[in-house]
Parts: C-alpha cells; structure tokens; sequence
C-alpha cells in the first residue's frame, strides 16, 4: 500500500476561524500494542464495531445524519480533513488547499489517484461531486452548507478552483471536512439523483481507507482496507472492520460485556454505560463533547402554523414559547440520563467560542428552571386557548435507547400544569428521516453531532433559509447575521456576532435546546486505537486487537 502523507499547515485558512477550545481534551484507548519483539501485534482477524445509528443511504448527497457518515468517512475521500486530536484543518487526499484570492480556494491533487475499482480519480471527479450534490438538493442532504459556493472549476487533472460569492470565507474549509465534502467516482454515480446504495457498493467506488467488500442495510457492512488510498491517515492498522446494526442498546451492550464484538459505539444509555463502568472485562472510553439533543417546531404544519387553519404566527410563537417556559432540562439531565447529558440553554454548546446561555434568562423562571405561571401567562397574553393540543414525535431507535423516557419526561412536563395536551408517537429512523422533511411532524425529535469544530456549524445549518431541517424557519436577520460572521476575520468580532445569532434564534425559537452531551464508546479490554477526538468521527483504521 502507497501511502500520501501531505505537509502539515500549507493550508491557507484564515486566522479568524473559530475553533474548540475545551473540546480538545479527547479520549482513547491505548496507544497501540506489540509484541514481545517490540512490533506490531495486531490480529489479522477483522475488528467487530456494534452500533444501533442506522445508515439512511451511502451516497452523500441524500444524507445528514451521524450514521450514514460513520460509513462514509471511512470509504470516502476527502479534499481535507483533521488528523487526530486536532482541530486544524490540513490536506488529505489533496497535496495542497489554500485561498489564492479573497472568494477562490484551490486544491492541487497528487498525479496518478485512484478508486478502488481502478478509475482514474481527478479533478473531474472533485467538479462533479459538488456539482451534483447541488443539483440534487436532497432535503435530507447537506448541499444546504455549500451556500456560498460559486463554481467549481477543474482546469487540468490535478487543479480544482472553488470560487465562492462572498470573499474571507471563514468556514468554507471546514465544511469540505463534512458530509458535502466526500468525493464520488463519476463513472458510478448519478449525476442528477441520489444512487443506490448497492450499485456503490457494485461498482467498488470508494477512495477511503477502506472500501466495502460485502453489505446488507442496516444488518452489517464488511470493511476491507483500500489499497489505492492515499491520504491524510495512516494505512488501517488492522486486517478490516465489520459493522454490526443492533436493535436496541441492550443487545448492544451483552455483546460487548460478552466480547461478541470489540468496540460498541453509538449508543448506549446512561445507565448501560455506568453498568459497563464497573465489568473488568470491558473499557469505557470518553471523547470530547459537542452532541446535542433539541426539539424542532414545523413553522407550517405546529398549533398555529402558517398552512394551519387557525394560522396566527403571534399565537404559534407563545406556544413555542411556552414550551421553553415548561421543559424542565435539569430533571432530564439527571433523571433519564443521570447527568451523562447536562442542561443546554442556547444553540451553541459549551466549549465552542461564542457559546452563551441565551435561553436561561428568557423563559421558566429566568434560571434555568421551568415556570407554569409564566407559560400560563404567555399563552394568555397572544389569546391562546388551553390546553394547547401539539403532536410530538421522536424516534426510538436513532438517538439511544432512553429517547422514550426523555420525550415521556417532555410530554409530562408539558402537560403537568394543563396548558397542553401531548400526542406522543414514535417512528424508526429510516422512516423517521424522510417524514420528518415532508411536513409530517409539527414538533419532534432532533438531536446533533457538529460536522466540523466551529461554532458556525450549529447555525448555518440550522437558521438560514434553506436549511437542512427543513421546518420553513425564515428570518432575514438572523440570514444576515450568520452570513456576516462566516467571512468576519476579526476573532473577538466573529464571536460578538456568533453571541447575537443566539440572542435573535432564542428570541423566535425555531428549536428548542434541551441537552448536551459527550462521546462515550466501549471495547474489549484487547482492544487499542479507538479514539474520540474533536472531529466526532469515529475512524477505524487505528483500531487494533
């Protein structure tokens, strides 16, 4: 296996991108293992990796969610990337990446590239990648992060031009580290609709560490090691990696406490982890923060809504309102998930620069706590009627097992004091991702892990018009303000901007924050290399046995 290991700092990113400053501090099991002689130990049988995080499609362009980019980030390439424990954004498979003019970002790749089927991977294959992603627009895609993307040219096999609308773009190289950022093989995909997944996985197109040798949806995939990769990683340390797909967390959990499988990754509940805590036979493993779980309001189709009956945007805000009145996240926090997961009282989490609390002082008891009273008062003042009849949806099978205690908890909560009447459902992710983007849910479940370390992440995709969420949010200035602070090269002046995004979005409460919480991962005490670092991706090429 040839191995491309780019210079580190030849990219040319702007000294005013905003990164993590205490997610840093990352976790991992172990710093490899050897044998008596002092060399590799590591076995040639494959790894087992179990996860309940379903996959919705392989093909990047139809997907945001954390698991579908757990199999993407392995097999896909990418222009940059972070390394390990490392916030900073450098060249992987490019050979180098830089602004050559204030709106132009231009990526020289290695001479001689190759899929894993044999194609020839160029310049070609970075213009169309982009260029189809935007043209498919999947709403359950991310193309909604290129908003500032002009054009992509490729003069010649090895050069791509990025030309953006709007110059000193903060944030642009972060955004080609996450899911718009992978690059497909043109000769496999379609260039106009999302491709199913067994016709990538037929025609072997992948340029990642690793390529996919055998897979059955949502059951199990079979990793085996790409030997055309050439990029930021080292080559995979261990033989190949299979992906199981659980049901629940509780199957999860016996598998690995029995060493059915070698690492359990996403997710296990609070409780199944201070269980595994104490088994001598397993490790627990801790990474840095950044998830978020929140609730989602349909501007259209909530109590209120505008293609509602009763359309009223005043009365369809206090209700919104009145349920950041009523949530009571520190019961959450410690009840369902015994303090793994701590209150979040604004959009960008603790540790991200700009983070605030911008929800605490607005609503429940001006503290963090709830109040009925001034929910009560809210709904009385725009001429609500109670109680407020509101569906809400979560999904019990994407974001741990404890998503039906934490939305039992909200629907309590909301309904203790009788200012609402909660319809609680549940729906399975695959189904759950598509409804959810067809107006089919007035408030539901969301919850979030950052695509790239920068607080930008938890805005941009979130509150500009086209959004991924899809929920008809729409506010010119808070459109304005975060497409200021995406080419503000002034630190302390981004950060100022990034605190007034928050103010305004608490103020209109597209969502909800509830909780925050870390990356948390189990292995077989056999097992080294699996690290949780600041890019809240799990990668598999270090782990070993």
């Amino acid at each position: 296996m040839s191995l491309h290991t780019p210079a580190r700092g030849r990219l040319g990113l702007a000294a005013g991108a905003l990164g993590v400053s205490a997610l840093l501090l990352a976790g991992c099991a172990g710093g490899g293992s050897t044998d008596g002689d002092g060399g590799d130990a590591a076995s040639d049988e494959p790894i087992i990796v179990g996860t309940t995080d379903k996959v919705t499609t392989l093909d990047p362009a139809g997907s945001y969610d954390n698991g579908s980019l757990a199999v993407q980030t392995q097999v896909f390439p990418y222009l940059v990337n972070t390394d390990y424990n490392s916030t900073e954004v450098v060249p992987d498979l490019a050979e180098s990446a830089e602004f050559t003019a204030p709106n132009e970002y231009t990526v020289t790749l290695p001479a001689g590239l190759k899929w894993a089927n044999g194609n020839d991977l160029t310049s070609s294959d970075v213009k169309f990648s982009f260029d189809r992603n935007l043209a498919i627009a999947d709403p359950n895609g991310a193309s909604s992060l290129l908003y500032n993307l002009d054009s992509v040219e490729a003069p010649d096999d090895t050069t791509v031009v990025f030309t953006l609308k709007t110059d000193n773009d903060q944030v642009f190289p972060y955004i080609l580290t996450s899911f718009p950022g992978a690059i497909v093989d043109e000769e496999v995909f379609s260039a106009d609709a999302v491709t199913p997944d067994d016709e990538i996985v037929a025609g072997n197109a992948f340029g990642g560490p690793y390529a996919i040798t055998s897979y059955d949806f949502n059951k199990t995939v079979e990793f085996t090691p790409n030997e055309s990769y050439q990029g930021l990683l080292d080559p995979a340390e261990n033989a190949g990696v299979i992906l199981s797909y659980f049901a629940d967390s509780s199957n999860l959990k016996l598998a690995v406490q029995e060493g059915d499988i070698d690492v359990a990754y996403r997710s296990l509940s609070a409780t199944d982890v201070d269980d595994l805590s104490g088994n001598e036979n397993v490790q627990v493993i801790d990474g840095p923060g950044g998830e978020i779980r929140y609730i989602v309001f349909n501007f259209d189709t909530q109590p209120y809504g505008a293609t509602t009956p009763e359309a009223d945007a005043e009365k369809a805000l206090a209700v919104r309102q009145a349920v950041a009145d009523l949530v009571d996240r520190e019961e959450i926090s410690e009840q369902v998930y015994k303090g793994t997961y701590t209150p979040l009282y604004s959009y960008v989490p603790e540790g991200f620069a700009g983070a605030t609390e911008a929800l605490k002082g607005l609503y429940g008891d001006g503290d963090g706590g709830p109040d009925a009273a001034a929910a009560a008062a809210r709904l009385e003042a725009a001429g609500v009627e109670t109680p407020v009849q509101l569906s809400l949806q979560y999904s019990p099978d994407h974001y741990g097992p404890s998503s039906g205690d934490e939305y039992a908890l909200v629907k309590s909560q909301l309904e203790a004091d009788g200012l609402f009447e909660v319809d609680l459902k549940s729906t399975e992710w695959v189904q759950y991702s598509k409804d959810r983007t067809a107006d089919v849910y007035p408030a539901y479940q969301l919850g979030w892990f950052p695509d790239y370390s920068d607080a930008d992440n938890y805005l941009t995709p979130f509150f500009l018009t086209n959004n991924f969420l899809g929920n008809h949010f729409s506010d010119e200035q808070t459109e304005e303000l975060i497409l200021q602070q995406a080419v503000e090269t002034d630190p302390a002046a981004r950060t100022a901007e990034i605190e007034d995004i928050q103010a305004r979005v608490a103020e209109l409460l597209s969502t909800v924050p509830l909780l925050q919480g870390a990356q948390v991962a189990v292995a077989g005490t056999d097992v080294d290399g699996v690290i949780l670092d600041a890019s809240f991706k799990l990668r598999f090429a270090p782990i070993v046995k």
